[in-house]
């Protein structure tokens, strides 16, 4: 499934722009990218721990270590998407008091990006996937053409986790665990994926 074309793109512009401000300046041994932004820095301990518990259980989520092939499975995967945002929302309470960190960033990039692909599977599917979010059994397929957009956004939700979960792995120093290789994503961004960012400069909000 990985040479669907994107049915829609993921827009972080403000969140990168933020980072640029933030970080674009800095210089530390540790090095992250995020998409249309690379730089380097020096996360704290808060941070380092905080990312490692991030790193191992997100590895073991099943949106990103099993095909979605069929209603039940699609069901489990929106679920796992659900479970992954309460974690992420905990993780980001953990981290109040670092809230203008990089692993504050990533973790926010991932939760935008969840909220714009449950977005997107909820007006594709006619109402099939709101009753799929809140725990309804699927009474029906989901239509032919629903089911193609539904795969490419999945495939994109997928991949960018996966790449913000790269990146916080640098954080936390350690590899990530358990990821079989077949459902593992190089580093590059597909940047293709997400919209473009327009012209910026030092006063931009």
């Amino acid at each position: 499934m990985r040479d669907l074309v994107p049915p829609f793109r993921f827009d972080l512009s403000n969140h990168i722009k933020k980072a640029r401000r933030k970080f674009n300046t800095r210089v530390g041994s540790v090095s992250i990218s995020i998409p249309f932004l690379s730089f380097s820095l020096n996360p704290d301990d808060l941070e380092t721990r905080v990312a490692r518990e991030i790193v191992i259980r997100m590895a073991d989520r099943r949106v990103l270590n099993a095909n979605e092939c069929c209603d039940n499975c699609i069901a489990q995967a929106l679920e796992s998407l659900q479970e992954i945002r309460r974690f992420l929302v905990d993780k980001q309470v953990e981290l109040s008091g670092a809230t203008d960190g990089v692993l504050y960033l990533l973790i926010e990039l991932q939760l935008e990006a969840i909220r714009q692909f449950l977005t997107f599977v909820e007006r594709q599917s006619d109402g099939v996937a709101a009753s799929l979010l809140e725990g309804h059994p699927v009474q029906h397929h989901l239509p032919s053409m629903c089911l193609v957009h539904y795969f490419a956004a999945f495939e994109m939700i997928r991949s960018h986790l996966y790449r913000c979960l790269f990146q916080i792995s640098k954080i936390a120093s350690i590899e990530i665990p358990k990821i079989s290789s077949p459902m593992r994503y190089d580093e590059a961004w597909q940047l293709e994926a997400y919209e473009p960012l327009k012209s910026f400069n030092s006063t931009d909000p």
